[in-house]
This record gives C-alpha cells, structure tokens and sequence, in this order.
C-alpha cells in the first residue's frame, strides 16, 4: 500500500481557473466537486454554489494537487507553503517551469545552481509558490 503527500490549496473564490490552469500546465485529470452538489456541506451558502468544494488534479502516480474554495479563505498569498517539483527528467521539468511561472514572479531563474542542480524558485498567477529543481548528473 502506498502513502502520499498530496499538497491542498484554499483559494478564495478562484479554484476552478487556478486548477484548470494547473491542469494546462502539467496535464492530467481534473475531477471537481461543486459546492451545490452539496448543499449540506458545513460553510456552503447560495452565492458559493459555483464555486470549488474539492478538485483533484491527477497527473501521475507521483504527482496529485488538491484545491478548493474556502469560505473563510484570504487565498495563497503569504502562504508559508511553497510546492516543490523536482526529479531527473529536464525536458518534463523545464516544460512545467516555463508554463507555471508565466504570468508570475520570478525569484530565482531555471537555471545551473552552485549545487550542481538546476533550480527556479516562483510564485504563479495565483499566488502560489514553486520550487522546481533537476537534479544535477554525478561525476
């Protein structure tokens, strides 16, 4: 049986264009769940009824993002949570990089890091942080 961290992110009102952006970028199956196909659910309200209960962005075995529209939620900014990709292959990460960090700030350019790595660090459109990071080839 396998366990995952799979990061969860309230957004204040915006869930669906943010996931659908994410979905842009790093492909997948987007599942969502309005919060009128659950009028019950603590925190719903007639003016929520469009709005995110749940999504569920899919991507692999290895990469899953949450999100949802809270209520009480200020949205991302100022977040102390910032997601990290990272792994071997360039081609896949440098792709999601350039796709997740149009349109946001930029810290640290995509590029060889005194580790040996290649590092970026982001905050997307939405607020939200990015590491991603390409592991260097040894010797």
């Amino acid at each position: 049986m396998v366990t995952r961290l799979n990061p969860y992110i309230a957004f204040a009102g915006n869930a669906r264009e943010a996931m659908e952006f994410y979905q842009s970028v790093f492909g997948g199956e987007l599942d969502i769940s309005p919060w009128g196909d659950m009028p019950d659910m603590p925190g719903n309200s007639p003016d929520m009824h469009d709005k995110l209960m749940h999504s569920q962005l899919t991507v692999n075995d290895s990469v899953t993002l949450m999100a949802a529209d809270m209520p009480e939620a200020k949205g991302p900014e100022g977040s102390p949570i910032t997601i990290s990709l990272s792994g071997e292959d360039e081609s896949q990460l440098r792709g999601w990089w350039e796709k997740i960090s149009e349109g946001g700030e930029i810290f640290a350019p995509f590029e060889k890091a005194p580790w040996g790595d290649t590092f970026g660090q982001c905050t997307d459109k939405f607020g939200v942080g990015w590491m991603v990071n390409v592991a260097g080839t040894s010797g």
